[in-house]
């Protein structure tokens, strides 16, 4: 496995659909060109570069002849099928005439929930970055429908990016960045520089604004929440601005920049594999006391702190961690079933202890193996 030097200064860059592709929705070979350009140039300062790429589904549709997105799920996985291979050709070419190979990464949201999967994953990807390969990563969407469903790349590159320590997350958008509201519409509305708390700036976010791509700024902030919590840096700019991914690692004033300078990084690789990769798989409502503990004095969470329980999950399967005004504070490993968190909520340990003897002592979910995802706590005094 390669050591954390060797990728000092990595960074993962994302590229919306609607940015890859031109005004009739066929994908844009010259802009290609520019961001293989690009990311020559970060190499040549050793910088190692990890892409993740949108836009099969359009490259298929321009292969297949089909004029405007397809609605059904089998003729848009087909859609990919046909367009992959062409867009990872586009790639390995660009790459090439500047003296650089390309590593195709095809995954589905199976291959990082699974911990073997998402250790696998990423010692694929350390061996490509020790090679001096520019991994090109997408939604195997062939046989995901979730890329569909639940927006575009967005979180697929925070979640590569915790996978490997990124310095850098960059989003390459169809838009300047985050703006106080929707500028099509307000023509007063203002750039937002920079965000430290994406809890001030969700409200901002709207949904998807193109027909090419499937996600809107709304997945971005969601994806900028996880960068926070993983102290990664992630910046959303507009990707056809000359030389913008380069002048964003280098610290340029280019679009959105979500960070906490000085902050903390709170999630180590597992805990980032829980809070990034894991889907939750049940919800529990815990009280101000409890969500002070979480947030403030970085304590486990027990059992007396919860009030409700919500889904249908097992011991070790990954839970939302939310506030009672309804704020995600985080996600960790229950150590209890949905039936037995049930029956110990509200209970002091010793209490639980009398009930279940093998578990006394042991929190509802301890704190390495909880992921914060709350900028501050919020009590019920500051309401």
């Amino acid at each position: 496995m390669a050591t954390p030097e060797q990728f000092f200064g990595l960074t993962v860059v994302k590229i919306g659909s609607s940015t890859l592709t031109d005004s009739e929705g066929r994908v844009d070979h010259t802009f290609i060109s520019a961001l293989c350009a690009q990311v020559a140039t970060l190499r040549a300062e050793g910088r190692p570069v990890v892409i993740v790429t949108s836009g099969a589904a359009a490259a298929g549709r321009e292969r297949l002849g089909l004029d405007g997105r397809p609605k059904d799920i089998p003729t848009l996985q087909a859609c990919a099928a046909a367009g992959q291979a062409a867009l990872t050709e586009a790639y390995a070419q660009e790459l090439a005439r500047r003296s650089l190979m390309c590593g195709q990464v095809l995954l589905t949201r199976r291959d990082v929930v699974d911990r073997e999967g998402y250790l696998n994953a990423r010692n694929t990807f350390d061996r490509l970055l020790e090679l001096g390969a520019v991994p090109v990563v997408n939604e195997n969407d062939t046989v995901s429908v979730s890329e569909f469903t639940f927006g575009d790349n967005d979180m697929l590159g925070a979640i590569v990016s915790g996978l490997l320590g990124a310095s850098i997350y960059v989003i390459l958008s169809d838009v300047e960045g985050l703006y106080t509201d929707d500028p099509s519409v307000n023509a007063s509305a203002r750039l937002i520089h920079e965000v430290r708390r994406a809890d001030d700036v969700a409200h901002m976010a709207g949904g998807s604004g193109s027909d090419v791509g499937t996600g809107g700024m709304a997945s971005k902030v969601r994806a900028a929440k996880a960068m926070l919590a993983a102290g990664i840096p992630m910046v959303v700019c507009q990707g056809r601005r000359e030389n913008v991914l380069v002048d964003a690692v280098h610290g340029k004033s280019v679009g959105t920049r979500f960070a906490n300078p000085g902050g903390p990084v709170r999630g180590t690789g597992r805990k980032l594999w829980i809070g990034l990769a894991e889907i939750p798989q049940g919800t529990v409502v815990v009280d101000d006391g409890a969500a002070r503990a979480l947030l403030v004095d970085g304590a486990s969470l027990l059992p007396v702190g919860i009030t409700a329980t919500e889904g249908d999950y097992g011991e070790g399967d990954v839970v939302s961690v939310v506030d009672c005004h309804g704020t995600e504070i985080g996600r960790g490993v229950a150590r209890f079933s949905c039936e037995d968190m049930a029956r110990v909520r509200g209970l002091k340990l010793d209490v639980v202890g009398r009930f279940y003897p093998h578990k006394m002592g042991q929190p509802a979910i301890h704190r390495d193996e909880l992921l914060v995802l709350a900028d501050s706590y919020k009590g019920a005094d500051d309401e």
